[in-house]
């Protein structure tokens, strides 16, 4: 698909929109990744989404991390790794396995368990912050987000569970993610790249929207605490439903 015949200013400033939802969500709405995910796999594809979005996720990732890395060492972050990597070697498999229409609807399934995943841990907070700690979720959590990451970019959720399992502090949530998911993001460049799904095109595309990336995440910074949490969460939650369906069904 060559990504420069027939696109509009306007499939450019949605596609933008998409990378300002990224950088928000590096500011305390880690569901908020997902908008990202929905939009641009609509826009140029599930597959070649994946490309396009990568070099987004470091970009943000360099970004935060200096603001974050004072709240976590690399120490806890290398119970995961283990299991991350095994997951993002099945999802690497997958991905170059599999054809667009199945990336699709690989894709929005995803999307949707990550949504029932976020209720688990709204709805359920209190009572996983009193489970006990264990090798076994460790490596289920692990392999999830690995999995989760390299096919669509969308392992936050998953994440946010484990946190609240491993009895994270906000501060050490956020440190913790820092750390894990820049250098997650920084493994996944090649391995995409491998299957040409980081290529010239792509990387042009991730080019003109990085702007977007940088006015999230100073957005995000200055306004989190004004937008109510619970109307927002309701309308991120809508959108996700919707356009995880589509993209599974139609």
């Amino acid at each position: 698909m060559d990504f420069f015949d027939d696109i509009s200013v306007a499939t450019w400033l949605i596609a933008l929109f998409g990378a300002f939802s990224l950088g928000f969500s590096k500011t305390g709405f880690p569901g908020l990744a997902m908008v990202n995910v929905l939009i641009l796999a609509e826009l140029f594809g599930a597959k070649q989404s994946v490309g396009i979005i990568v070099p987004l996720l470091v970009a943000c990732d360099l970004t935060v991390y200096p603001l974050f890395r004072q709240y976590s060492s690399w120490k806890a972050v290398l119970p995961l790794l283990p299991p991350i990597f095994v997951g993002l070697a099945a999802g690497y498999f997958l991905l170059d396995y599999i054809e667009e229409a199945t990336a699709r609807k690989g894709i929005g399934l995803i999307v949707l368990l990550m949504f029932a995943l976020q209720l688990v841990r709204l709805r359920l907070g209190q009572a996983l912050v009193k489970l006990p700690k264990s090798s076994g979720f460790t490596w289920s959590s692990g392999i999830l987000i690995g999995t989760s990451t390299i096919m669509a970019n969308a392992a936050g959720p998953v994440f946010s569970i484990y946190a609240l399992v491993e009895k994270m502090t906000k501060e050490t949530f956020l440190g913790v993610g820092a750390r894990c998911f820049l250098l997650v993001n920084v493994i996944k460049l090649p391995l995409v790249a491998s299957i040409d799904l980081i290529n010239a095109n792509s990387i042009k595309i991730s080019l003109l929207v990085l702007p977007g990336i940088f006015a999230g995440i100073f957005v995000g910074r200055k306004i989190i605490q004004l937008i109510p949490q619970k109307l927002f969460e309701f309308l991120l939650y809508g959108f996700s439903i919707v356009a995880g369906v589509r993209l599974l069904f139609f």
